[in-house]
C-alpha cells in the first residue's frame, strides 16, 4: 500500500538553472531553519531530557521524501511506501513503535512527529522530529526495563496515526494516550513543542519558495544532494578499499546475564558502492538491549563520520544513498524480529561508531580514531518527594571523547554532539538530591600521544525514598586505543548506603530501592588514547597534571617522571628508554586484553561477576 498524498495543484515541479550563490543561501537558510526547530523545542518542552539536554533530532525533507538537513536521516519514502491512507494539508502524524515505521526511531520513548508542508495546494517538503519522552509507560519508571523480554512490557505503542488532521487535533486519542505515561504534563508539553518546532519549519521552507519561486527552492535542493553525492563518491572511493577488511566490537552484557554481545561487519567497495555486511553479528538478546537498526539511519551515520574525519565542508544530507549498501542479518542483534524488547538499544547504536571507525581505520590508520565514549548512559531517580508529589529524573551521562590525529579527546562530554549538560543547580531544584561532586576522572582517558578524553564522576545524594535504574556500558570491555594508544578506563556504578555500607552496581539494573541519605556514584568510561605515550610532549602531560587531568602517577604511563611540580627530565628520558625496550611492537589496536582475559579477570577488577557467553541452539 502506498501515502495518497491529496494535492490540489498536481503540477509536478521543473528542474531549473540555480547559481551556486542561490543555492548556498538556501543551504544555510534550511541548515538555520533546523536550528530555529531545536530553538522552539527548547524553549517550550518541559521535561530536563529535552528542554536542558536536548534529547531531541529535528530534520527537514525534500518534498520525495530525502533529508536535506538533519541528523538522523531520512525516513519519510519509507512512511510514504507503508501508510495506508491519505495525507491532506493540516495533516501533522505521530508514531513512536520502530516495528511500523522501519526503524526511524528505535525505542518507544522516541516520538516521531511528520509533518508535509504545503504551499498553493501541492508538497514541497516534510518537517520531521523526534524527542525521547521522560516516560511512555510500562514496567519501571522511565519505560526502560532492562529485563523485558517483549516490546508489549516497554509501554504504549503508538501506530502512525494522525494528531492533527486538515488542522485539528484529535484530542481523544491524544487523551488515551497520555492515560498510559507517568508524566502526562511533560508529554503533553513536549509533543506541542516538536508539533511547533516542525511547523516553524513548514514557514521558512514556504518563506523561501516565495522569496525564490517554487521551482528555483526546488532545484537548490536537487543540488544540493547531488552535489553531496559527487563528494562522497570521491571520498568513498579513496578511503574504502576494494578488499574485504573486518572488524569486531561488543556490548559488555544484556542485564539478565549474558555476554558479550558480538557486532561483527565487513566492508569493501565494489566500484563506487561501499558495501557493509554485518554477518556474523550475534543474534537477538532475550533481553531489551537490541537495536533495530534502520539500514538508512546507517548510512547517514556512515556519512556523519566519513565527512567529520575526510572533509568537513560536505553538507551532510540522505543524496549519497545509492553509493551504500548496508546489510544486516534479519533476527541478529541488529535486526531483531518483533516483538523482542527494544527499549535498551542505546549501547548497540552507540557502539556502531565505534564500530565504523574501526573498519575504516584499517585502511587509513593515521585517520583512524581511538573508541570513546559511544553510549548515552542513563541514571533514573523516581518517587514521592517531600511534599507526596510524584517525580521522576532521567539524566544523561557525559564521558570521555576518543584521542584523534588531530589531538586530546575532550573530557566529559556527550556521544551527540548537540546534547548539553544540566546544571547541576537545575537538577536539584526540582528534584529530591544533592549532586555532591561533578569532576573529571583523572586518568580514565586512554594515555597516547594524543590523549583520550576522561570520563565523569557524578555523586547523587539521594534526599528521600524511591527507586534508582542505571542503563550503562564499557564495565567489562575496554574503549579501545590506536596505533600504541592505551584504551580508556571503564564505567563503574557504586551504592554507598546512608549506614556506610557499599553496594557495586550492575551497568544495567532497575528498581535498585533507596533510602534517604544514600549516595550513588555514576562513573562514566574515558576515551581512548591515539598514538605512542612515549612521543608526547612532557611539557603537556605536566600541564595535564597540573589541571588534575592526569595524575602524578599517571604520567608514568607516558614514561614521565613528574616531581616537585615540575618534569624530572633525566628521569623522564631513562623510563622511556625502559618503557619502549620492554613493550615490544606496537599493535594497531590495544582492547586491553582478549574476552577470555578480561572475563578472567573481571570479578577481581569490577567487583561484579563476569557474565556468561550466550549460546544460540
Amino acid at each position: 500500500m502506498v501515502a495518497r498524498i491529496k494535492q490540489e495543484n498536481s503540477n509536478p515541479f521543473q528542474r531549473v538553472d540555480v547559481d551556486g550563490i542561490t543555492i548556498d543561501i538556501v543551504e544555510n537558510a534550511l541548515g538555520n531553519a533546523r536550528n530555529e526547530m531545536d530553538a522552539v523545542l527548547f524553549r517550550t518542552a518541559m521535561s530536563p531530557g529535552i528542554r536542558e539536554q536536548g534529547d531531541a533530532f529535528p530534520m527537514i525533507a525534500t518534498c520525495d521524501g530525502k533529508m536535506i538537513v538533519g541528523q538522523f536521516g531520512s525516513f519519510i519514502s519509507g512512511f510514504l511506501r507503508s501508510y495506508e491512507g491519505e495525507i491532506e494539508e493540516g495533516d501533522v502524524f505521530l508514531t513512536n513503535d520502530p516495528y511500523l515505521c522501519n526503524g526511524a526511531v528505535s525505542h518507544l520513548p522516541d516520538w516521531l512527529v511528520l509533518m508535509p508542508i504545503f504551499k498553493n495546494g501541492r508538497v514541497i517538503n516534510y518537517a520531521a522530529m523526534f524527542g525521547h519522552m521522560s516516560d511512555v509507560g510500562g514496567k519501571v519508571p522511565g519505560s526502560l526495563p532492562t529485563n523485558a523480554s517483549s516490546i508489549w512490557e516497554e509501554g504504549i505503542r503508538i501506530p502512525p496515526v494522525k494528531l492533527y488532521r486538515r488542522g485539528e487535533m484529535n484530542a481523544d486519542m491524544l487523551d488515551v494516550i497520555l492515560h498510559n505515561v507517568r508524566m502526562p504534563r511533560w508529554n503533553r508539553s513536549d509533543l506541542n513543542a516538536i508539533v511547533a518546532a516542525c511547523r516553524t519549519a513548514g514557514k521558512r521552507c514556504v518563506e523561501l519558495a516565495e522569496r525564490f519561486g517554487d521551482d528555483v527552492f526546488y532545484s537548490a535542493q536537487q543540488e544540493m544532494l547531488e552535489r553531496t553525492h559527487r563528494a562522497m563518491k570521491e571520498v568513498i572511493g579513496r578511503v574504502v578499499p576494494e578488499h574485504r577488511q573486518v572488524f569486531e566490537d561488543y556490548i559488555c552484557d544484556d542485564g539478565a546475564g549474558l555476554g558479550p554481545y558480538t557486532l561483527r561487519c565487513a566492508l569493501w567497495r565494489e566500484g563506487d558502492k561501499a558495501i557493509f555486511d554485518f554477518e556474523g553479528t550475534d543474534p537477538q538478546a532475550p533481553s531489551s538491549v537490541n537495536f533495530y537498526l534502520n539500514e538508512e539511519m546507517f548510512k547517514i551515520f556512515f556519512g556523519a563520520l566519513t565527512i567529520s574525519l575526510f572533509d568537513p565542508a560536505i553538507l551532510l544530507n540522505d543524496g549519497f544513498y545509492d553509493l551504500v549498501e548496508v546489510r544486516i542479518p534479519q533476527g541478529s542483534i541488529l535486526k531483531p524480529n518483533f516483538p523482542a524488547a527494544l527499549s535498551c538499544r542505546t549501547h548497540l547504536l552507540g557502539r556502531i561508531f565505534d564500530m565504523m571507525g574501526g573498519l575504516l581505520g584499517q585502511g587509513t590508520p593515521q585517520a583512524m580514531n581511538a573508541a570513546g565514549f559511544s553510549d548515552s548512559p542513563h541514571f533514573m531517580y523516581s518517587g514521592y518527594d517531600q511534599h507526596g508529589e510524584w517525580f521522576q529524573l532521567f539524566q544523561i551521562g557525559f564521558g570521555g571523547i576518543p584521542g584523534r590525529p588531530v589531538g586530546d579527546g575532550p573530557d566529559g562530554h556527550s556521544l551527540w554532539p548537540g546534547f548539553t549538560n544540566v546544571p547541576n543547580e537545575f537538577v536539584e531544584a526540582y528534584f529530591p538530591l544533592r549532586i555532591e561532586t561533578y569532576e573529571t576522572l583523572a586518568d580514565s582517558g586512554g594515555a597516547g600521544l594524543h590523549r583520550g578524553g576522561n570520563g565523569l564522576r557524578v555523586a547523587y545524594r539521594l534526599l528521600v525514598d524511591g527507586e534508582v535504574s542505571i542503563h550503562d556500558d564499557r564495565w567489562l570491555t575496554y574503549p579501545w586505543g590506536v596505533n600504541g594508544g592505551a584504551p580508556g578506563e571503564r564505567s563503574r556504578k557504586e551504592l554507598i548506603r546512608a549506614d556506610g555500607t557499599r553496594q557495586m552496581l550492575p551497568a544495567k539494573c532497575d528498581n535498585i530501592q533507596v533510602k534517604a541519605g544514600d549516595l550513588v556514584l555514576f562513573d562514566t568510561w574515558g576515551g581512548g588514547g591515539w598514538g605512542d605515550p612515549l612521543q608526547r610532549d612532557p611539557a603537556k602531560v605536566l600541564t595535564d597534571v597540573r589541571k588534575g587531568l592526569v595524575s602524578a602517577d599517571g604520567a608514568r604511563r607516558y614514561g614521565v617522571v613528574v616531581a616537585n611540580d615540575a618534569v624530572d627530565e633525566s628521569a623522564t628520558r631513562a623510563l622511556r628508554e625502559v618503557m619502549a625496550a620492554e613493550r615490544g611492537e606496537i599493535e594497531l589496536f590495544d582492547r586491553g586484553g582478549t574476552l577470555d582475559e578480561l572475563k578472567a579477570r573481571c570479578l577481581a577488577e569490577t567487583g561484579l561477576p563476569a557474565p556468561t557467553t550466550p549460546s544460540w541452539s
